[in-house]
């Protein structure tokens, strides 16, 4: 198909749609790549890999369209965590007060964390996102299957459509599955590559699970120089729901969204600091120039910043999250 055929088929395909120019381009774009396919040679397998691929993504970004307001929690942990231990009674009523809270939480769909999770949200507040496994059965009975889930082939389709909406991420005690979920977080906030948000760890009272992590994270990956000192700020361990709730929500207490161009970080806030307020962030971070704006009532706090330390973004975050709301002096 020529391009001006391709042009044509996307122009009569959107012609009744309120698309804006910008999703026709994409559009125009995808459909050009998908026939480009038929121009060379091509294992068979690797094709119905794209096409399934493609259409799980499309699938959960439909899926998640309806909730795009809401504030989602995505909840890692163990399979198999039983019913009648402490971490599921956690997991259990951190949803419940995170639905109460307005929120709604994105599990996994399976039986373990997955299953406390989307029973203490409640159907109304649970998203499952299923992975079709042979060894393992399918959706836990707290998920609403007709309009709150989706099943994928693939996981990493799958943990796109998890995290990609997602204002904050929980884990739990689990196995390799959850380490390959938190990893996959903690590398995409450190290079920038997802928005900033609350990384919480979870552990049962007197449970050592993430303290030996975070030791071996201190130890190794830090003290060896793989992680910078002062890194560890992007995740928070704790053994209880009150502190959980206060770390997921206090994220965004005056903190709204933050964008990086041209070597500076603009950070939004609902409401200022006083004279005392900015005087102190600019004292702990003297060398980023930090610069408040009121610009008809939209707050921002600009600074330098060339996007590799996401761990001086997040104390910034920490910083403006402690702005009392009063009027500038």
């Amino acid at each position: 198909m020529t391009p001006d055929a391709v042009e044509r088929f996307v122009d009569e395909a959107t012609a009744d749609s309120v698309s804006s120019p910008e999703r026709v381009a994409a559009i125009r774009s995808l459909v050009s790549r998908a026939l480009s396919l038929a121009q060379y040679e091509s294992d068979l397998g690797d094709l119905h890999g794209a096409v399934t691929a493609l259409g799980e993504l499309l699938d959960g970004s439909q899926l998640f369209e309806r909730w795009r307001d809401s504030r989602k929690a995505t909840v890692f942990g163990s399979a198999r965590t039983a019913p009648d231990s402490a971490l599921y009674s956690l997991a259990s009523a951190l949803s419940a007060e995170l639905a109460a809270r307005g929120w709604m939480t994105v599990t996994g769909a399976g039986p373990g964390i997955m299953e406390a999770s989307s029973r203490g949200a409640g159907r109304e507040a649970a998203i499952g996102v299923n992975i079709e496994l042979p060894f393992e059965h399918g959706t836990n009975a707290f998920v609403d299957v007709e309009s709150r889930h989706i099943a994928t082939s693939y996981f990493f389709t799958r943990k796109v459509i998890m995290t990609r909406s997602s204002h904050a991420f929980v884990a739990f005690p689990g196995g390799v599955g959850t380490m390959d979920e938190l990893f996959e977080i903690l590398t995409l906030l450190h290079t920038g590559k997802t928005d900033p948000v609350p990384v919480v760890l979870i552990d049962e009272p007197g449970g050592t699970f993430w303290s030996a992590w975070l030791s071996f994270m201190d130890e190794h990956v830090i003290a060896d120089g793989y992680l910078n000192r002062g890194d560890e700020v992007s995740y928070f361990l704790c053994d209880n729901v009150i502190d959980a709730l206060e770390e997921i929500t206090g994220f965004y207490a005056n903190y709204v969204a933050s964008t990086v161009s041209n070597g500076r970080a603009i950070v939004s806030v609902r409401h200022g600091p006083t004279d005392h307020e900015m005087n102190a962030v600019m004292d702990s971070f003297d060398a980023l120039g930090m610069r408040f704006s009121d610009d008809d009532g939209a707050l921002t706090l600009s600074f330098d910043f060339n996007g590799r330390s996401y761990a001086t973004l997040r104390r910034v975050i920490n910083h403006v999250n402690g702005w009392a709301g009063q009027s500038r002096s």
